[in-house]
């Protein structure tokens, strides 16, 4: 029994496993699958410019997808999401840097046995002359400035969100279309 439970903790994804660049990390696990914490200089990036050289000013002005020039080795690594527990991406908190030298802290997540590309969370974040890390969090601040009547209301963000709204209202819940959420909801919960 005690050879069984040391083999299903030494497999477990609740730990992040360390990788080349987890020197001096500080992220904290989120036990995701190939999760590898990860510390590294960089420089932000518009991914579709360094893809294809359609490069607009500001990095697209926050609606382009951020990543980091990984300085070490030249990686372009996709900065898919923040440090929130929130189905939210870094771009905001990217942004400030962006054409700039950065230092972050995160997580590679994705196993690389089985996935084409991993992708990065960022938790931390500084300036390459700035002394202490910022949290990667603004999304929910960014989010409650734009929206300051509906932030203080009851329920998640998502939720409340008029863009989100808009696309259910015009797609349904399932992102298929109204006559699809019509026939699973009778279906489902007759």
């Amino acid at each position: 029994m005690a050879a069984l439970t040391a083999a299903g903790l030494a497999s477990s994804p609740a730990w992040a496993q360390e990788g080349p660049f987890a020197a001096g990390s500080q992220a904290e696990s989120w036990g995701l699958a190939g999760e590898e914490k990860a510390r590294f200089s960089a420089r932000v990036v518009d991914v579709l410019c360094e893809l294809t050289g359609d490069c607009p000013q500001d990095c697209g002005a926050g609606r382009r997808q951020l990543g980091l020039l990984r300085e070490a080795d030249g990686a372009l690594v996709l900065a898919a999401k923040n440090g929130q527990p929130l189905f939210t991406g870094a771009g905001l908190d990217l942004l400030a840097w962006c054409g700039q030298m950065v230092e972050v802290d995160g997580l590679m997540v994705g196993d690389p046995q089985t996935a084409p590309a991993r992708v990065f969370q960022v938790q931390l974040i500084r300036g390459a002359e700035t002394d202490g890390f910022v949290k990667a969090d603004r999304w929910t601040q960014a989010w409650g400035e734009r929206y300051p009547d509906l932030a203080d209301l009851p329920g998640p963000w998502f939720r409340k969100d008029p863009r989100v709204m808009a696309l259910v209202e015009r797609d349904g819940w399932l992102g298929l279309g109204l006559e699809t959420d019509a026939r699973f909801l009778e279906e489902w919960f007759p």
